[in-house]
């Protein structure tokens, strides 16, 4: 080809990068991998291949991994769990060692990733690996300084992790760097498509002086998941589909063992009429067509405002036929591989059973041979239809139209997955007015697919919980340093006697109003000698209906000022304490104890913890590498269903309360099971202090049978449950519908008149973190 004809057609390349050297270390290992376990590798078992997406020809063959295996490698990680937590400067000498590894092979990493991936190689080169390393430095600074800067947490043990195949070595950094920088040890699966750069990091691990059994991995298809996620591990990490994703909340339910899970997404990337329109199209080819649109958080929702709606589509059109579509190792390829047939036939039967709108495929010519499917875009479908629902996991695009701001966050919420969002616009205040009404843990103001090791990465919603990254990551792969002792049930006292004057039934508390419940029923209560004291309601699934009906009706109440939360919280705590001695003397006579005095004034000042943090509990500032800001907002993770402790009913109570709505969530509380009368009391003083309706909600009955109930409610947000019955396997095995956020007392009791009962874990368990990408300048 001349230079003319260069300038006539404006093709580009070839530019071919050599695969030799990457094909040679194949050959060094054989071609056949074992799995590696305590620091070195085993030798090859039954196997399966592992083959190149966009030729078919085979790469390597794989290790599938037997239950042996799985134990071995979880035993490896115990034994060494102990001595690596020791010394955090030696993990971060060994972490930095990585990194410079990664540096040092950063080619044969990026083309050994291609090859088995089917991704671009400037991508894998320019994306992939080098945020991989970026990871291993910035946690290598972590590991240095977790002494000083959480000198109150420990490693949680040993760390099963599960990672995908969209980005094999970039997610085994996101999981092992943290989970290392924070004393843990690591068995991780790659996926079965992608798993050579997992087994070259193997090698790399042994280079850097990663003491045995400190980084295991094993390799199959998922039923070697299966194993890990019921082996004695600590924990779980998972990044994959929210099917998959919510088995593992099934089957972990009870266990104790810590969870995060980064799942599925359906992103809506919304654009203004006031936007750059060249610059969002050339913004939307990277959200959308970026690792053949294999990318949990791709923009493949498009909404734009109808205005500018058929000049954007034809510049779309236009640069999506000018896409590269080939050899992933041309240098000159925009768009690669499938990363399989089976995935591929998947695309296909989700785009051919589509009748609504109109599908525009890229006018490109494909490679004859590979797994590759045409950039796609499918416009004017209905927000209910399926492509604009479920994730496609390929390079198509689906698209509506919105008129107002306001219509473009419901249609953008309108799913039930919450990972990231990206707003085109030039006018910073309505992207500011529009981020925070987004659901999703990612939001990009005039970009797109912006990562870092120091901005937290997860989702709201079905796309997960959990964040991996910066500061608040850290805490998936910590727990406190303080020892739990078992949970002792309390029962509840009996007794024949009649009332001491007139009989009174303690009602519900629902959306600011008592209320009789709804079948009807109650039980007495009785003090530690026998004495009726009253009777409590009993709430069934239409209270928690109601209830829950209350605490959505009152979601202003995240919107409104920290300053004002915090005058009611100290509003609230003036009036218990002006009833003191009534609330001591009833404490008494329920529990039969001399801690009443004690117990309320602990909840005075609780009350005043609680104040004092609604208007400082803030956000971060995230120093990305990017010119502009990582904004870290905290916000209100929306309504809460608590079931409180047993052995403090009104500290137990106010200790869950006040944190959640200091943060602006909705709360309903189901009170102590055995000492109800506390909590019905209680409200007495919510009425006279100025608390909106349905912002506290307090119901009465069997934590037993309420807290199922609450579990599997779709319009719950997050569970909290400190019963003084164990009910932790039950909330999260039914919490894996919507998959809300669970915290759990896992059978352990809480001194909730120390420290234990009240801090920072609080507060992060009544908030998400939203980061809020934000590019300046021209």
């Amino acid at each position: 080809m001349t230079v003319k004809e260069i300038f006539d057609t404006m093709d580009y390349g070839p530019a071919s990068e050599s695969a030799a050297e990457a094909l040679a270390w194949l050959v060094d290992q054989g071609d056949r991998f074992g799995c590696f376990i305590n620091g070195a590798f085993t030798k090859p078992g039954q196997v399966f291949e592992s083959r190149n997406p966009a030729s078919g020809e085979v790469l390597a063959h794989i290790t599938q991994a037997t239950q042996t295996d799985v134990d071995a490698a979880v035993k490896a990680a115990r034994k060494a769990q102990p001595k690596w937590a020791k010394d955090g400067y030696a993990r971060a000498r060994t972490l930095y060692a990585i990194a410079r590894l990664l540096q040092k092979h950063s080619r044969l990493f990026a083309v050994l990733e291609t090859l088995d991936n089917g991704k671009p190689i400037r991508e894998s080169r320019d994306i992939d690996v080098p945020l991989a390393q970026r990871h291993f430095y910035y946690h290598a600074g972590m590991a240095q300084l977790m002494d000083t800067e959480l000198p109150d947490r420990v490693p949680l043990g040993v760390c099963g992790q599960i990672v995908p195949w969209n980005f094999p070595l970039l997610m085994l950094a996101w999981k092992i760097a943290p989970a290392l920088a924070m004393g843990n040890t690591v068995v991780l699966k790659p996926a079965e498509y992608t798993s050579l750069t997992a087994l070259l990091f193997a090698d790399i691990c042994r280079q850097a002086g990663v003491p045995r059994g400190v980084v295991n991995i094993v390799t199959g298809d998922g039923a070697v998941g299966e194993m890990i996620v019921a082996s004695d591990v600590d924990k779980i990490a998972f990044t994959g589909s929210t099917a998959v994703g919510r088995k593992i909340r099934e089957a972990t339910a009870g266990t104790g063992k810590a969870l995060t899970l980064e799942l599925g997404g359906k992103s809506p990337y919304i654009v203004f009429d006031d936007a750059d329109l060249d610059s969002a199209v050339e913004g939307l080819v990277d959200a959308i067509w970026f690792n053949q649109g294999q990318v949990c958080c791709a923009g493949s929702r498009l909404l734009v405002q109808e205005g500018i709606a058929d000049r954007f589509y034809t510049k779309l059109r236009a640069r999506m036929d000018g896409l590269r579509i080939g050899n992933p190792l041309d240098k000159c390829i925009d768009v690669g591989a499938i990363v399989d047939p089976v995935q591929h036939a998947q695309i296909t039967r989700m785009v051919d059973a589509n009748t609504e709108g109109q599908t525009y495929r890229a006018n490109t010519t494909l490679p004859s041979t590979g797994c590759f499917y045409p950039p796609t875009l499918i416009t004017g479908l209905s927000t209910a239809s399926t492509l604009m629902q479920e994730e496609i996991f390929g390079p198509v695009l689906a698209s509506t139209t919105f008129r107002t701001p306001s219509e473009a966050v419901e249609i953008a919420n309108n799913t039930r997955y919450g990972l990231a969002a990206t707003i085109w616009t030039e006018n910073i205040n309505l992207a500011l007015d529009i981020g925070p009404k987004l659901a999703a843990g990612v939001v990009w103001v005039n970009a797109t697919n912006l990562f870092d090791a120091a901005a937290g990465f997860g989702g709201v919603r079905e796309s997960g919980f959990g964040r991996e990254g910066g500061w608040e990551g850290l805490s998936a792969y910590t727990k406190p340093k303080a020892t739990a002792k078992p949970l002792k049930p309390i029962a509840a006292f009996e007794g024949d006697g009649g009332p001491d004057g007139l009989d009174r039934t303690a009602k519900l508390y629902i959306g600011g109003k008592q209320a009789r419940p709804d079948g009807g029923y109650s039980r007495a209560v009785h003090g530690a000698k026998g004495a009726l004291l009253g009777h409590a309601s009993l709430a069934n699934r239409k209270d928690i209906r109601n209830a829950v009906e209350a605490a959505n009706a009152a979601k202003n109440w995240g919107k409104t000022t920290g300053h004002l939360r915090a005058q009611i919280l100290y509003y609230i705590a003036e009036n218990l304490s002006a009833r003191a001695t009534e609330f001591a003397n009833r404490i008494d006579t329920l529990t039969g104890t001399r801690t009443g005095t004690k117990e309320v004034d602990t909840s005075i000042r609780r009350l005043f913890t609680y104040a004092a943090w609604a208007d400082k509990y803030d956000g971060q500032v995230h120093n990305v590498p990017i010119r502009g800001v990582a904004l870290a907002m905290k916000e209100p993770v929306g309504t809460i269903a608590a079931l409180c402790p047993d052995d403090a009913p009104l500290l137990g109570l106010i200790s869950l309360m006040a944190p959640a709505i200091a943060m602006g969530n909705r709360i309903i509380l189901a009170a102590s099971d055995p000492f109800p009368l506390a909590a019905t009391d209680f409200y007495q003083v919510l009425d006279t202090s100025d608390v909106p309706g349905g912002v506290v909600n307090i119901l009465t009955g069997s934590h037993a049978e309420l807290a199922p109930t609450f579990a599997a409610h779709l319009d719950i947000d997050a569970i909290w449950s400190f019963s003084g019955t164990d009910q932790s396997a039950i909330i999260e095995k039914k919490a894996a519908g919507n998959l809300k956020r669970t915290w759990v007392n896992n059978g352990k009791a809480r001194d909730w008149f120390s420290a234990d009962g009240e801090g920072r874990s609080f507060l992060d368990q009544s908030t998400e973190v939203k980061n809020i990408w934000i590019p300046y300048g021209e």
